[in-house]
Order: structure tokens, then C-alpha cells, then sequence
């Protein structure tokens, strides 16, 4: 068990800020009491809670702790903001490492310092090589992946605005790599060598957002202390801000006056501070709109817009679909010590005729998940997430030997997964053959609750 190893773990605890030790279900087995005047969380309250329930905005795709657990491996030197339920947000460092016993992954220790404690900085690293020690790297134009002309012309885009250091606009769906975008500029950028920072407008209530933004003075409220917020915290390099439209419209006004003035004062301070901050601003609706609806200040939507990058759908570029599957492939081969060779003809089909409303974050996710069921090398039919065999139509898009029985039913990699396919072709025929589902069941010779059962296995709806 994870707490056999924690007098071993907890020895560092005096050389570092804070300490978080979970176990595989991701439950707080350990928290420090945070060295500050005032901590961000209580630690001994965070025992027993799931991660979740400490830091709510964290996800499988953005915590640390999740990727060490799920892939085996440390995640190093990772800047980011937290939000616990339990205290104050607060800025942090960390790095993160899987706990194994006998080969297997059973938790991990997330090790953090805050950037403005000096003296624990080299603590961070106190697991690694200091020879190691890198920061983590931001995406460039080159991890912008397609040949299409719509990905072309994005990537000639950011060649040219990383030139300069004007406002710039991104308008694109949900999964189609804003932030990647916004961190390729900057990489090409003169600014590169300078912090990076994100935020995500809709991610926090707006109080906090504000003080985020602008920073604290001591003493304007109740454990108030003097902390620089993201525009000091950037100065010289680029910020970040997410789904703008879903910012206050009164704090919009304060970020239009810091554009205007290169200016920031603290909350409940009195003092100016100079600050030269590149501003890349996204949304995932049509910024144009958002300004008429008023979820978007008209005269920041003009601030913003003279440069103005849109992303393309994955719907309207399926062309990069087959690119995509390959660098997927190879991503998760190296990440799950896997060798997938390739998908199957049906399922390139299948990928190019989805309308990915997630984009690539979607597509992502897919491949992945099928990774997780693949027993070959080749990824099939019955591997993919059930929901997007399910939206579609596959009579349509695939050929008569495959979607139909006997000697034409393609092999499936095993004999179980074969059957499971030719089980869910009989079902969506006698779904769409009879009018009620009772019929359907009688049809197969199988009773309601047995077909409605195999329904929900195989995510098959009326």
C-alpha cells in the first residue's frame, strides 16, 4: 500500500513548499500545511478528498498527477495556477512522479514551490538530475500538424504576426488548438526567451479573475498579501486569455484600460506598474457576434480584431485526417509502449466521414481510447469510442462487405470482437426495420430488456 512508502516520501517536506501524495484512485493520501504566513489550502482538511474535489478545475487532461499515474512517468517543471475549493488560488512550480511497487504505478508525489521563494527552488528537482533540469516546452509552428491550405495559410499567418508584438484575435470550435496557436507565436517570436503564461476566462468566478489578473496589495483584504498577478508576472513576454467573451464585461473594461495605458495597479493598491505584455485573446465563437450579443465589449472586440487569426474545423480539412491518425499513432505507440501499425480501411472511412465536433482534441481522444481496446496492430471498427459508430449512418459511408453477414463479415482482429460486430449489425437492422423496439426483440428472438440492454452495451439509440 502507498502508505507503507510516506516516511520516506515526507522526509523532504521540510526542503519544499508543499507536498501531495495520492494514491491510484487519486485520493489524498498526504498534503503539507503550506509554508506561507497564510496557506492556499489547509492540508489536513484535503486528507481522505479526491483530487477533484480539492482542485476542481483540474482534469485528465491538464493535472500532472493524472499523466504521472496514467503514463509512468514524471512531469517536470510545471507552472500553473491552482484553484482549491479549500483556500486561495495561488502560483506554484511543481513536479510530479509516479509511485510504483513491484513495477505497477499505486500513486504519486507532487513536489511544489512557489516561484518567489528562492531558497527552495533547487528542491523542486529534488528527485531528478539537476544535469536533467529543462523547463517544459512550448508548442511552435511546427507541432501546427496538416498539409491542408486552411492549416498553410495559419501557419503563414503566425510566420508573420510573430514579427511584432500587436494584439491578436483567435476565433476557432472548441478542440481546434488555440493555445497551441498562441504558443507557436510566441516561440517565433522575439519574446520567446520571456514567460508564457495562460488563462482560461471561464474557468474562474470573476472576483478571483480580477486579482489574478491585477495582482493584491497587503492588507486590501483579509490575508491580503503584496502579489504580482499575470500581467506583472508576464512582463516582456506574452498572456494568454482564453473564451475572453465569458470575461465580466466590467473587467473587460480594465483589461481594455491595461491595453491602452501598458499600466497595471494592484487591488488595493496605489501604485502604477509599467508593464510590456503581448496579449493573444481566443474565442470559440465568432468574435464579430459576441460583440453584437454583448458577451463581448465592442470597443475590446476593435482593440482586438485589426489581427485576427480563424482556425479551421477538422470537418473542413479532412484531408489531414490520414496525417493526424499517423502522428497519433506514433504519439501513444511511444506513451503506451504499444505497436499499432495503422487503422483499417473501414476505420479511415469512418474518421474521414465524422464530423468531429470536438476537432482534434476529439479526434485525439479517439485514437487514444481505441489504443485501450486494440488487440492487433491494426486499430478496427469495434475499437472506436461506441458514441461515433453510433451518430452515423455506417449503411452509407461503408462498403456492402462490411457491414453485412455471412462470408462477407470483415475479420475483427479475434473471434469475440468479430461476433460483437456482426452483433451490432443485426440490432441496428432490426432497429431500422421495425417501428418499435418490442418488434425488434422478437425479431431477434431475444426479449425487450435483453435488446435494450444490448443497446446500451454497444450505444446503439432508437
Amino acid at each position: 500500500m502507498i502508505e507503507e512508502y510516506l516516511d520516506t516520501i515526507t522526509n523532504i517536506k521540510n526542503y519544499v513548499d508543499g507536498l501531495l501524495v495520492v494514491d491510484s484512485d487519486y485520493k489524498i493520501v498526504y498534503m503539507t500545511q503550506y509554508k506561507t504566513e497564510f496557506p492556499p489550502v489547509d492540508g489536513r482538511r484535503a486528507i481522505g478528498k479526491t483530487l477533484f474535489e480539492i482542485y476542481p478545475d483540474k482534469t485528465p487532461e491538464n493535472s500532472t498527477i493524472v499523466q504521472a499515474i496514467r503514463y509512468g512517468k514524471p512531469v517536470l517543471n510545471h507552472d500553473e495556477v491552482l484553484y482549491p475549493t479549500i483556500g486561495r488560488p495561488f502560483h506554484c512550480m511543481d513536479n510530479t512522479y509516479p509511485i510504483r511497487e513491484d513495477g505497477k504505478v499505486i500513486g504519486a508525489v507532487c513536489v511544489t514551490i512557489f516561484p518567489e521563494n528562492s531558497a527552495n527552488r533547487d528542491s523542486l528537482n529534488i528527485f531528478t538530475d539537476k544535469k536533467k533540469k529543462k523547463r517544459k516546452r512550448l508548442y511552435d509552428v511546427s507541432d501546427i500538424i496538416g498539409r491542408s491550405p486552411e492549416v498553410q495559410y495559419v501557419r503563414m499567418q503566425v510566420d508573420r504576426i510573430a514579427r511584432t508584438s500587436s494584439s491578436v484575435l483567435i476565433y476557432g470550435e472548441t478542440g481546434t488548438g488555440k493555445e497551441m496557436v498562441a504558443q507557436s507565436i510566441h516561440s517565433a517570436s522575439r519574446r520567446s526567451g520571456c514567460p508564457f503564461l495562460s488563462q482560461n476566462c471561464a474557468a474562474i468566478p470573476d472576483n478571483l479573475l480580477e486579482s489574478l489578473f491585477f495582482g493584491t496589495a497587503r492588507g486590501s483584504y483579509t490575508g491580503a498579501e503584496d502579489r504580482a498577478g499575470l500581467f506583472e508576472r508576464a512582463h516582456g513576454g506574452t498572456l494568454f486569455l482564453d473564451e475572453i467573451n465569458s470575461m465580466d464585461i466590467a473587467l473587460q473594461a480594465k483589461l481594455l484600460r491595461v491595453l491602452e495605458e501598458r499600466q497595471v495597479t494592484r487591488i488595493g493598491g496605489n501604485k502604477s506598474f509599467d508593464v510590456d505584455v503581448r496579449i493573444i485573446a481566443a474565442t470559440n465563437k465568432d468574435p464579430a457576434i459576441c460583440a453584437k450579443d454583448g458577451t463581448l465589449r465592442p470597443d475590446l472586440f476593435y482593440r482586438l480584431s485589426g489581427v485576427t487569426i480563424e482556425l479551421p474545423p477538422l470537418r473542413r480539412r479532412t484531408g489531414d485526417i490520414e496525417l493526424l491518425t499517423n502522428f497519433f499513432i506514433s504519439q501513444f505507440n511511444a506513451q503506451m509502449q504499444m505497436e499499432i501499425s495503422g487503422v483499417s480501411q473501414d476505420v479511415k472511412t469512418i474518421l474521414k466521414n465524422y464530423e468531429w465536433p470536438g476537432n482534434v482534441r476529439e479526434f485525439r481522444n479517439a485514437i487514444e481510447g481505441a489504443f485501450n481496446f486494440c488487440e492487433g496492430r491494426i486499430i478496427t471498427v469495434p475499437d472506436l469510442p461506441a458514441y461515433i459508430t453510433a451518430e452515423m449512418n455506417l449503411d452509407n459511408i461503408l462498403p456492402e462487405d462490411s457491414r453485412s453477414g455471412g462470408m462477407g463479415l470483415p475479420w475483427m482482429g479475434s473471434l469475440k470482437k468479430s461476433m460483437d460486430s456482426y452483433e451490432q449489425f443485426l440490432i441496428r437492422k432490426a432497429i431500422d426495420n421495425f417501428s418499435t423496439l418490442s418488434a425488434a426483440a422478437e425479431y431477434l428472438g431475444i426479449t425487450r430488456q435483453a435488446l435494450n440492454q444490448k443497446m446500451k452495451k454497444y450505444g446503439i439509440k432508437k
